[in-house]
């Protein structure tokens, strides 16, 4: 391999958070590290970086995705969305405030992945019980053990969601 094969920066082009993104990234550069790194969007927490942990989930074209394990390259053409594309103070996700109520969150750092994970639980249509969504969102670790708190938050957001037809 010469120098120009090992240090490539392919054309990205891509959404994020609705926003177009078009740049040049190493092919090597993953999702986290892009977003967190180029993009300065530290919503999405970096853990274990091996894909256990699940701290580092977004959503690209609607489906989770663990950031430290995707290329950014990855994501040509398509929409990633991170905690900070979902909802802001002024107008909450359901899921953020589902989360809020049952405070399903202690230290915090889990709660962006648990979030985006949860949304895509709900819109998969995995969030009918307590054992389903546990099933669902076990690639989500939390440390602290919120798991009571984060499964009744994932299942008061989608009867919510689906009351408001959101769903």
């Amino acid at each position: 391999m010469d120098e120009t094969q090992a240090h490539s920066r392919p054309k990205l082009s891509c959404r994020v958070n609705n926003s177009p993104i078009s740049t040049e990234v190493e092919a090597r550069t993953t999702l986290l590290d892009f977003l967190r790194d180029r993009l300065h969007l530290t919503g999405t927490k970096k853990g274990c970086n091996e894909g256990a942990c699940g701290t580092c989930t977004v959503l690209v074209d609607g489906k989770r995705m663990n950031a430290c394990l995707t290329l950014a390259v990855q994501c040509e053409g398509r929409d990633v969305t991170t905690i900070e594309g979902i909802g802001g103070a002024d107008a909450l996700h359901p899921v953020q405030e589902a989360f809020i109520a049952h405070d399903a969150l202690q230290c915090g750092y889990c709660t962006p992945g648990q979030i985006l994970s949860a949304i895509a639980c709900i819109a998969e249509g995995h969030a009918t019980d307590a054992d389903t969504v546990r099933e669902w969102m076990s690639g989500n670790i939390c440390r602290c053990s919120a798991y009571p708190q984060i499964t009744a938050a994932v299942l008061d957001a989608a009867g919510k969601m689906e009351a408001r037809g959101d769903a």
